[in-house]
């Protein structure tokens, strides 16, 4: 599995070089492309025809869910079995500045496919495969930029997969309590942009 992992690294990753204009497009994708998430969570909730609010606010639900096991997750195996990033075991070029933690699994990739999958398999198809697609650029420029190697992205699809199955099996049996304390709470704090007509109800 190292041998592949150092394989498809040495075929992804940057070299001196590249050229400029990939390596902005990368830096882009690598740093600032998951702000997506939050950003397209947030407008579900507060926005929508009326007609399909509940179901946006339920696709939210289930995702940040999703992300909750997903993340932790993540974070468990990244202190359990921690594994040395590229540029820290000297391997390959670095260009994106990065504190030298534990690269297995992904969180930039176990987020963003998490968010990819949920939509799939929840929402609209169309706009989770456009998600994936921007997975897919995030997971490729984190190990063009060389602080990750292929298979960390690998880590985070799947516990986004794995993310996904228990936030399905959360709401089959919670999803009704989960949604309405949710809008209750939703709706007390931020009860004077309602009022004033900024979000919807």
């Amino acid at each position: 599995m190292d041998q592949l992992n150092y394989l498809l690294f040495a075929w992804v990753n940057a070299s001196p070089a590249s050229s400029k204009w990939l390596l902005d497009v990368a830096t882009f994708l690598a740093r600032d492309a998951i702000a997506l998430v939050p950003l397209l969570l947030v407008g579900l909730w507060l926005w929508g025809p009326q007609s399909q609010l509940i179901s946006q606010r339920e696709v939210v639900a289930k995702t940040t869910i999703a992300l909750l096991f997903a993340m932790l997750a993540a974070a468990a195996i990244g202190r359990l079995l921690p594994h040395e990033r590229p540029f820290v075991a000297g391997i390959g070029y670095l260009f994106l500045a990065h504190a030298p933690d534990s690269s297995f699994p992904s969180n930039h990739g176990t987020a963003i496919f998490t968010c990819a999958l949920a939509f799939l398999f929840w929402y609209q198809i169309w706009l989770g495969g456009l998600l994936m697609i921007v997975a897919m650029g995030i997971a490729w420029s984190r190990v063009y930029l060389g602080v990750h190697w292929p298979l960390d992205m690998v880590g985070g699809f799947l516990l986004g997969l794995v993310g996904c199955l228990l936030a399905q099996w959360v709401w089959n049996l919670f999803g009704d309590f989960i949604a309405a304390q949710l809008t209750r709470l939703y709706r007390f704090l931020f009860i004077f942009a309602i009022r004033k007509g900024w979000v919807k109800a």
